[in-house]
């Protein structure tokens, strides 16, 4: 297995927006040894390896570490699915795993024949949603808004809100928040 030390460096350093020069400059080398180690031309010791990094603002465990990339593709056998036949009447679908870390969150609900969701508290961020299927009601600070299959919502929830669905079928619809608060 090669490890190809130079290029992790080498993207390491572009990462943090620094010519050859600015970082020979940081670790007391010369240009020319980092340009010779990004290309696999020379190999630091153990020491000169560990000053380069930290001025990378990285160490050692982190630049070998083979952690995982961060995934971007998430198949049906990785979201987590909560049927409620309480309040809902249907279900909810985290489509992202682990997406409360994340800036938002995004869910896919099913509410049957006069489900609703939890009413949610006011709070800072934002909410968007796109009706897929049937029409629900969005009520939000005492109104209510019609919203059918094909329309979508957008709202700063200054307000208690939830949502329902009055029809006669299921309703589904695409419902994403940031920050996270499903």
């Amino acid at each position: 297995m090669r490890l190809n030390i130079g290029e992790k460096l080498r993207r390491l350093r572009l990462k943090r927006n620094l010519t050859q020069e600015e970082m020979a400059d940081r670790c007391e080398l010369s240009k020319g040894f980092i340009s010779q180690v990004e290309r696999d031309l020379a190999s630091p010791s153990i020491a000169t390896l560990t000053d380069m990094l930290e001025c990378l603002g990285s160490n050692l465990k982190d630049f070998f570490s083979e952690t995982e990339a961060e995934k971007t593709v998430y198949a049906r056998s990785d979201m987590f699915v909560k049927e409620d036949d309480g309040l809902l009447r249907g279900s909810i679908t985290w489509l992202v795993p682990s997406a409360q870390k994340n800036e938002m969150e995004p869910i896919l609900v099913e509410l049957g024949e006069g489900g609703q969701t939890q009413e949610m508290p006011p709070h800072e961020g934002e909410e968007f949603g796109y009706v897929l299927s049937g029409a629900i009601a969005l009520h939000i600070g005492g109104k209510q808004h019609r919203v059918k299959t094909g329309e979508s919502f957008s709202l700063h929830p200054s307000a208690a809100h939830f949502i329902e669905n009055s029809g006669k079928r299921k309703a589904q619809f695409l419902w994403v928040s940031t920050p996270p608060n499903f």
